[in-house]
Protein backbone atom coordinates (compact mmCIF):
# COMPACT_ATOMS: atom_id res chain seq x y z
CA UNK A 1 0.00 0.00 0.00
CA UNK A 2 1.12 3.36 -0.95
CA UNK A 3 2.06 6.44 1.65
CA UNK A 4 -0.46 8.30 0.08
CA UNK A 5 -3.20 5.65 0.09
CA UNK A 6 -2.89 5.27 3.59
CA UNK A 7 -2.37 8.59 4.23
CA UNK A 8 -5.99 8.98 2.47
CA UNK A 9 -7.31 6.18 4.86
CA UNK A 10 -6.21 7.60 7.89
CA UNK A 11 -7.80 10.86 6.68
CA UNK A 12 -11.08 9.02 5.60
CA UNK A 13 -11.29 7.27 9.24
CA UNK A 14 -10.97 10.50 11.08
CA UNK A 15 -12.87 12.11 9.15
CA UNK A 16 -15.86 9.68 9.47
CA UNK A 17 -15.41 8.95 12.86
CA UNK A 18 -15.57 12.39 13.57
CA UNK A 19 -18.50 14.33 15.89
CA UNK A 20 -17.74 16.94 13.53
CA UNK A 21 -19.77 15.47 10.79
CA UNK A 22 -22.38 14.69 12.68
CA UNK A 23 -22.92 16.91 16.02
CA UNK A 24 -20.50 19.83 15.52
CA UNK A 25 -21.52 22.78 17.19
CA UNK A 26 -23.00 25.22 15.07
CA UNK A 27 -21.86 28.46 16.61
CA UNK A 28 -18.30 27.52 16.68
CA UNK A 29 -18.62 26.06 12.68
CA UNK A 30 -18.17 28.48 10.40
CA UNK A 31 -18.48 28.77 6.47
CA UNK A 32 -15.41 30.61 4.84
CA UNK A 33 -14.52 31.99 1.19
CA UNK A 34 -12.28 33.90 -0.75
CA UNK A 35 -13.38 35.40 -4.25
CA UNK A 36 -10.77 36.90 -6.45
CA UNK A 37 -11.10 38.74 -9.40
CA UNK A 38 -7.30 39.70 -11.19
CA UNK A 39 -6.21 40.97 -14.38
CA UNK A 40 -2.59 40.26 -15.26
CA UNK A 41 -1.14 41.51 -18.48
CA UNK A 42 2.71 40.54 -19.36
CA UNK A 43 4.82 42.06 -22.54
CA UNK A 44 7.91 39.47 -23.13
CA UNK A 45 10.08 40.64 -25.23
CA UNK A 46 10.69 36.97 -26.33
CA UNK A 47 7.01 36.98 -27.33
CA UNK A 48 5.35 38.59 -30.60
CA UNK A 49 1.80 38.79 -28.85
CA UNK A 50 1.43 40.18 -24.95
CA UNK A 51 -0.79 37.72 -22.31
CA UNK A 52 -4.14 38.88 -21.26
CA UNK A 53 -5.37 36.68 -18.60
CA UNK A 54 -8.26 37.72 -16.55
CA UNK A 55 -9.10 34.93 -14.29
CA UNK A 56 -11.40 34.56 -11.13
CA UNK A 57 -10.84 32.24 -8.17
CA UNK A 58 -13.22 31.22 -5.37
CA UNK A 59 -12.03 29.07 -2.83
CA UNK A 60 -14.96 28.18 0.06
CA UNK A 61 -15.12 25.67 2.91
CA UNK A 62 -16.72 24.51 5.56
CA UNK A 63 -14.57 24.71 9.25
CA UNK A 64 -16.48 22.39 11.80
CA UNK A 65 -15.68 22.66 15.77
CA UNK A 66 -16.78 19.74 17.43
CA UNK A 67 -15.65 19.19 21.21
CA UNK A 68 -13.05 21.35 22.80
CA UNK A 69 -9.61 21.08 20.63
CA UNK A 70 -11.00 19.88 17.42
CA UNK A 71 -11.37 21.16 14.02
CA UNK A 72 -12.11 19.27 10.48
CA UNK A 73 -11.35 22.08 7.65
CA UNK A 74 -13.05 20.67 4.03
CA UNK A 75 -12.37 23.53 1.43
CA UNK A 76 -12.73 23.49 -2.55
CA UNK A 77 -11.41 25.88 -5.12
CA UNK A 78 -12.50 26.62 -8.57
CA UNK A 79 -10.66 28.83 -11.45
CA UNK A 80 -12.02 30.30 -14.27
CA UNK A 81 -10.39 32.27 -16.64
CA UNK A 82 -10.84 34.38 -20.36
CA UNK A 83 -8.13 36.21 -22.30
CA UNK A 84 -5.26 34.73 -24.85
CA UNK A 85 -2.41 33.36 -22.75
CA UNK A 86 -0.39 30.11 -21.65
CA UNK A 87 -1.77 28.95 -18.16
CA UNK A 88 0.48 25.75 -18.83
CA UNK A 89 -2.13 24.00 -19.23
CA UNK A 90 -4.00 25.16 -22.16
CA UNK A 91 -1.57 24.69 -25.14
CA UNK A 92 -1.41 28.87 -25.87
CA UNK A 93 2.39 28.59 -25.88
CA UNK A 94 2.38 31.54 -28.60
CA UNK A 95 1.83 33.47 -25.52
CA UNK A 96 3.67 34.50 -21.96
CA UNK A 97 2.46 32.44 -19.14
CA UNK A 98 0.25 33.43 -17.13
CA UNK A 99 0.31 30.48 -14.53
CA UNK A 100 -3.57 30.19 -13.65
CA UNK A 101 -5.02 27.35 -15.08
CA UNK A 102 -8.74 26.62 -15.03
CA UNK A 103 -10.25 23.75 -12.86
CA UNK A 104 -11.66 22.92 -9.63
CA UNK A 105 -9.97 20.93 -6.84
CA UNK A 106 -10.23 19.73 -3.31
CA UNK A 107 -7.87 22.67 -1.56
CA UNK A 108 -7.61 21.29 1.56
CA UNK A 109 -9.11 18.34 3.69
CA UNK A 110 -8.00 18.16 7.22
CA UNK A 111 -8.82 16.89 10.92
CA UNK A 112 -6.91 18.26 13.64
CA UNK A 113 -6.74 18.96 17.56
CA UNK A 114 -4.90 21.24 19.45
CA UNK A 115 -4.89 23.09 22.97
CA UNK A 116 -2.21 25.43 24.76
CA UNK A 117 0.55 23.40 24.43
CA UNK A 118 0.17 21.97 20.93
CA UNK A 119 -1.61 20.19 18.64
CA UNK A 120 -1.56 17.61 15.40
CA UNK A 121 -3.04 18.05 11.80
CA UNK A 122 -3.99 15.22 9.42
CA UNK A 123 -4.84 15.67 5.95
CA UNK A 124 -4.55 17.93 3.10
CA UNK A 125 -3.49 21.28 3.91
CA UNK A 126 -1.90 24.80 4.07
CA UNK A 127 1.70 24.83 5.41
CA UNK A 128 3.72 28.43 5.51
CA UNK A 129 6.86 28.53 7.90
CA UNK A 130 8.61 31.88 8.57
CA UNK A 131 8.55 34.25 5.65
CA UNK A 132 8.17 31.41 3.49
CA UNK A 133 11.66 31.32 1.91
CA UNK A 134 11.56 27.28 2.09
CA UNK A 135 7.85 25.69 2.70
CA UNK A 136 4.66 28.22 1.76
CA UNK A 137 1.31 28.23 -0.05
CA UNK A 138 2.11 30.29 -3.17
CA UNK A 139 -0.75 31.99 -2.36
CA UNK A 140 0.14 35.14 -4.81
CA UNK A 141 -1.47 32.45 -7.56
CA UNK A 142 -5.02 31.94 -7.94
CA UNK A 143 -4.75 27.88 -7.66
CA UNK A 144 -2.83 27.42 -4.10
CA UNK A 145 0.25 25.08 -3.22
CA UNK A 146 -0.71 22.72 -0.54
CA UNK A 147 0.51 19.36 1.01
CA UNK A 148 -0.61 15.83 1.90
CA UNK A 149 1.04 15.75 5.22
CA UNK A 150 0.78 15.19 9.53
CA UNK A 151 1.76 17.94 11.30
CA UNK A 152 2.15 18.47 14.84
CA UNK A 153 3.31 21.14 17.17
CA UNK A 154 4.95 21.44 20.81
CA UNK A 155 5.01 24.46 22.86
CA UNK A 156 7.07 23.02 25.88
CA UNK A 157 7.39 26.52 27.83
CA UNK A 158 6.37 30.15 26.99
CA UNK A 159 7.87 31.30 23.65
CA UNK A 160 9.47 28.18 22.62
CA UNK A 161 7.51 26.01 19.26
CA UNK A 162 8.68 23.10 18.02
CA UNK A 163 7.02 22.49 14.88
CA UNK A 164 7.33 18.97 12.74
CA UNK A 165 5.60 17.99 9.50
CA UNK A 166 6.02 14.69 7.35
CA UNK A 167 5.11 15.90 3.78
CA UNK A 168 3.25 12.70 1.35
CA UNK A 169 2.64 15.14 -1.61
CA UNK A 170 2.43 18.64 -2.73
CA UNK A 171 -0.20 19.96 -4.92
CA UNK A 172 1.55 22.68 -6.70
CA UNK A 173 0.34 25.90 -8.07
CA UNK A 174 0.39 24.59 -11.54
CA UNK A 175 -2.77 22.49 -11.08
CA UNK A 176 -3.66 19.46 -11.98
CA UNK A 177 -4.42 20.12 -15.42
CA UNK A 178 -0.99 21.14 -16.27
CA UNK A 179 0.31 19.63 -19.45
CA UNK A 180 4.06 18.95 -17.52
CA UNK A 181 2.76 16.10 -15.04
CA UNK A 182 5.47 17.26 -12.92
CA UNK A 183 4.04 20.29 -12.34
CA UNK A 184 0.86 18.85 -11.19
CA UNK A 185 1.91 17.15 -7.78
CA UNK A 186 5.12 15.33 -7.02
CA UNK A 187 5.58 12.81 -3.99
CA UNK A 188 7.46 13.30 -1.21
CA UNK A 189 9.21 11.52 1.74
CA UNK A 190 9.81 14.87 3.46
CA UNK A 191 10.67 15.80 6.77
CA UNK A 192 10.12 19.43 8.29
CA UNK A 193 12.11 20.24 11.43
CA UNK A 194 11.10 23.75 13.07
CA UNK A 195 12.14 25.36 16.01
CA UNK A 196 11.28 28.94 17.23
CA UNK A 197 11.94 30.59 20.28
CA UNK A 198 10.62 34.31 20.84
CA UNK A 199 11.53 36.90 23.43
CA UNK A 200 10.30 40.13 23.68
CA UNK A 201 10.35 41.83 20.24
CA UNK A 202 13.41 39.10 18.80
CA UNK A 203 13.08 35.83 17.20
CA UNK A 204 15.21 32.89 16.77
CA UNK A 205 14.45 30.34 14.12
CA UNK A 206 16.41 27.06 13.67
CA UNK A 207 15.25 24.40 11.21
CA UNK A 208 15.93 21.22 9.41
CA UNK A 209 14.17 20.62 5.92
CA UNK A 210 14.84 17.20 4.73
CA UNK A 211 13.32 16.92 1.49
CA UNK A 212 12.96 13.54 -0.48
CA UNK A 213 11.26 14.15 -4.64
CA UNK A 214 10.42 10.70 -5.16
CA UNK A 215 9.29 12.02 -8.78
CA UNK A 216 12.41 13.64 -9.58
CA UNK A 217 15.45 12.78 -7.55
CA UNK A 218 17.56 15.60 -8.30
CA UNK A 219 15.55 17.99 -6.60
CA UNK A 220 15.76 15.93 -3.19
CA UNK A 221 17.79 18.47 -0.43
CA UNK A 222 19.09 18.65 3.12
CA UNK A 223 18.72 22.00 4.37
CA UNK A 224 19.82 23.26 7.99
CA UNK A 225 19.80 26.70 8.47
CA UNK A 226 19.57 29.82 11.42
CA UNK A 227 16.72 32.77 11.23
CA UNK A 228 16.98 36.29 13.22
CA UNK A 229 14.78 38.67 13.33
CA UNK A 230 13.38 41.58 15.33
CA UNK A 231 13.92 45.30 16.24
CA UNK A 232 15.81 47.34 19.01
CA UNK A 233 12.67 49.25 20.19
CA UNK A 234 9.54 46.98 21.09
CA UNK A 235 7.67 49.76 19.74
CA UNK A 236 8.82 48.16 16.33
CA UNK A 237 9.88 51.85 15.19
CA UNK A 238 13.40 52.19 14.73
CA UNK A 239 15.91 49.67 13.35
CA UNK A 240 14.98 46.27 13.05
CA UNK A 241 16.72 43.48 11.10
CA UNK A 242 16.31 40.01 9.40
CA UNK A 243 19.41 37.79 9.53
CA UNK A 244 19.76 34.36 7.54
CA UNK A 245 22.09 31.62 7.39
CA UNK A 246 21.80 27.86 5.82
CA UNK A 247 23.43 25.34 4.37
CA UNK A 248 22.04 22.83 1.33
CA UNK A 249 23.34 19.47 0.27
CA UNK A 250 22.03 16.85 -2.03
CA UNK A 251 19.86 14.25 0.44
CA UNK A 252 18.34 11.07 -0.61
CA UNK A 253 18.71 9.97 -3.75
CA UNK A 254 20.03 12.66 -5.47
CA UNK A 255 22.57 11.95 -7.94
CA UNK A 256 24.42 14.92 -7.91
CA UNK A 257 26.73 15.70 -4.64
CA UNK A 258 26.77 20.07 -3.95
CA UNK A 259 27.01 21.78 -1.07
CA UNK A 260 25.67 24.76 -0.99
CA UNK A 261 25.46 28.05 0.82
CA UNK A 262 22.24 30.50 1.84
CA UNK A 263 22.36 33.77 3.37
CA UNK A 264 20.24 37.06 4.13
CA UNK A 265 21.04 40.13 5.74
CA UNK A 266 17.98 43.10 5.48
CA UNK A 267 18.44 45.75 7.82
CA UNK A 268 15.39 47.95 8.28
CA UNK A 269 14.24 51.53 9.64
CA UNK A 270 10.79 52.43 10.58
CA UNK A 271 9.20 55.67 10.66
CA UNK A 272 5.57 56.22 11.51
CA UNK A 273 4.02 53.98 9.14
CA UNK A 274 6.68 53.71 6.82
CA UNK A 275 9.47 50.96 6.69
CA UNK A 276 13.01 51.21 4.83
CA UNK A 277 14.80 48.05 3.93
CA UNK A 278 17.79 47.29 2.38
CA UNK A 279 19.05 43.59 1.42
CA UNK A 280 21.31 41.33 0.04
CA UNK A 281 20.25 37.66 -0.83
CA UNK A 282 22.27 35.25 -1.38
CA UNK A 283 21.70 31.59 -3.38
CA UNK A 284 24.60 29.67 -4.14
CA UNK A 285 26.00 27.88 -7.19
CA UNK A 286 28.73 26.27 -8.92
CA UNK A 287 28.10 26.32 -12.53
CA UNK A 288 26.77 22.82 -12.07
CA UNK A 289 24.02 23.10 -9.39
CA UNK A 290 22.74 25.74 -7.34
CA UNK A 291 20.57 26.19 -4.25
CA UNK A 292 17.15 25.80 -4.94
CA UNK A 293 13.93 25.98 -2.91
CA UNK A 294 10.93 24.25 -4.65
CA UNK A 295 8.30 24.58 -1.56
CA UNK A 296 8.86 27.97 -1.36
CA UNK A 297 6.26 30.77 -1.81
CA UNK A 298 8.74 32.12 -4.98
CA UNK A 299 6.49 35.01 -5.57
CA UNK A 300 7.60 36.71 -2.80
CA UNK A 301 11.27 36.59 -3.01
CA UNK A 302 13.82 38.08 -6.19
CA UNK A 303 10.90 40.21 -7.39
CA UNK A 304 7.59 39.53 -8.55
CA UNK A 305 8.59 39.10 -12.34
CA UNK A 306 9.34 35.90 -11.25
CA UNK A 307 12.63 35.27 -13.14
CA UNK A 308 14.64 33.26 -10.34
CA UNK A 309 11.92 30.76 -9.78
CA UNK A 310 14.74 28.21 -10.57
CA UNK A 311 17.97 29.94 -9.31
CA UNK A 312 20.49 29.38 -12.09
CA UNK A 313 23.28 27.60 -11.62
CA UNK A 314 25.68 30.13 -11.28
CA UNK A 315 23.70 31.31 -8.43
CA UNK A 316 21.80 34.10 -7.46
CA UNK A 317 22.84 37.69 -5.48
CA UNK A 318 20.13 39.91 -4.97
CA UNK A 319 20.81 43.37 -3.61
CA UNK A 320 17.55 45.09 -2.70
CA UNK A 321 16.05 48.54 -1.66
CA UNK A 322 12.59 48.35 -0.69
CA UNK A 323 10.22 51.20 1.01
CA UNK A 324 6.59 50.52 2.34
CA UNK A 325 3.61 51.22 4.60
CA UNK A 326 0.03 52.27 5.07
CA UNK A 327 -1.29 55.83 5.04
CA UNK A 328 -5.11 57.48 4.27
CA UNK A 329 -6.96 60.17 6.35
CA UNK A 330 -10.76 59.92 8.04
CA UNK A 331 -12.41 56.24 7.24
CA UNK A 332 -9.66 55.37 5.51
CA UNK A 333 -6.63 56.14 7.90
CA UNK A 334 -3.73 52.81 7.32
CA UNK A 335 -5.93 51.24 4.86
CA UNK A 336 -4.21 52.39 1.64
CA UNK A 337 -1.32 50.44 1.41
CA UNK A 338 2.04 51.02 -0.33
CA UNK A 339 5.34 49.20 -1.54
CA UNK A 340 8.34 49.68 -4.36
CA UNK A 341 11.20 48.09 -4.40
CA UNK A 342 14.92 47.72 -6.81
CA UNK A 343 16.48 44.90 -7.10
CA UNK A 344 19.95 44.36 -8.61
CA UNK A 345 20.80 40.58 -9.57
CA UNK A 346 24.14 38.93 -9.93
CA UNK A 347 25.51 35.93 -10.21
CA UNK A 348 27.75 33.59 -7.14
CA UNK A 349 30.07 33.22 -9.77
CA UNK A 350 31.49 35.27 -11.45
CA UNK A 351 29.92 38.16 -10.54
CA UNK A 352 27.26 38.51 -14.13
CA UNK A 353 25.38 40.89 -14.28
CA UNK A 354 21.81 38.99 -14.97
CA UNK A 355 19.59 42.31 -14.79
CA UNK A 356 17.89 44.59 -12.44
CA UNK A 357 13.76 45.14 -11.50
CA UNK A 358 11.23 47.68 -10.53
CA UNK A 359 8.31 46.51 -8.01
CA UNK A 360 5.51 48.87 -7.02
CA UNK A 361 1.74 48.40 -5.77
CA UNK A 362 -1.17 49.98 -4.11
CA UNK A 363 -3.37 48.38 -1.71
CA UNK A 364 -7.07 49.80 -0.97
CA UNK A 365 -10.03 49.43 0.12
CA UNK A 366 -13.61 49.29 -1.56
CA UNK A 367 -17.20 49.56 -0.63
CA UNK A 368 -18.87 46.38 0.50
CA UNK A 369 -15.98 44.94 2.11
CA UNK A 370 -13.74 44.70 -1.13
CA UNK A 371 -10.11 44.97 -1.51
CA UNK A 372 -8.39 46.06 -4.23
CA UNK A 373 -4.67 45.94 -5.71
CA UNK A 374 -2.60 47.45 -8.53
CA UNK A 375 0.97 45.95 -8.87
CA UNK A 376 3.44 46.45 -11.53
CA UNK A 377 6.87 44.60 -12.06
CA UNK A 378 9.74 45.77 -14.64
CA UNK A 379 11.98 43.60 -15.74
CA UNK A 380 15.45 44.76 -17.49
CA UNK A 381 17.61 42.08 -18.94
CA UNK A 382 21.27 42.10 -19.04
CA UNK A 383 22.77 38.59 -19.02
CA UNK A 384 19.65 35.99 -17.98
CA UNK A 385 16.33 35.92 -19.77
CA UNK A 386 14.13 39.21 -21.61
CA UNK A 387 12.96 42.57 -20.84
CA UNK A 388 9.81 41.68 -19.44
CA UNK A 389 6.68 43.93 -17.90
CA UNK A 390 3.49 42.57 -15.65
CA UNK A 391 0.65 44.27 -14.30
CA UNK A 392 -2.05 43.19 -12.07
CA UNK A 393 -5.05 45.01 -11.20
CA UNK A 394 -7.25 42.95 -8.45
CA UNK A 395 -10.32 42.86 -6.43
CA UNK A 396 -11.06 40.65 -3.62
CA UNK A 397 -13.92 39.34 -1.66
CA UNK A 398 -13.13 37.12 1.84
CA UNK A 399 -14.96 36.38 4.91
CA UNK A 400 -16.24 33.96 7.49
CA UNK A 401 -19.84 33.59 8.95
CA UNK A 402 -21.10 31.41 11.74
CA UNK A 403 -23.22 28.65 10.71
CA UNK A 404 -25.49 29.89 13.49
CA UNK A 405 -26.23 33.23 14.88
Amino acid sequence: MSTSVRLYSVIAIGLLASPALYAADAAKSSFEWDLRVRHESVDDAGFARNAEATTARLRAGLRLAPAPGWTVLLEGEGVAGAGNYNSGANGKTQYPVVMDPTGAELNQAWVGWKNAQGGITVGRQRIALDNQRWVGNVGWRQNEQTFDAIGAQWKPVAGLTLNYFWLDKVHRAAGGNALNTLARARDLDTHLLNLAFKRGNQQWVGYGYLHEDKDVASASTATWGLRWTGALDKSGQGFGWAAELARQTDYAQNPAHFSHNYWLLEPSWTQGKTTLRAGWEHLGGDGVTALQTPLATLHAFNGWDDQFGVTPVKGLEDRYLSAGGKFGRGKYDSKLAWAVAWHDYRSDMGSVRYGREWNASLGFPLPGGLNGLVKLADYRANAFSRDNTKLWLQVEWRGTRALAQ
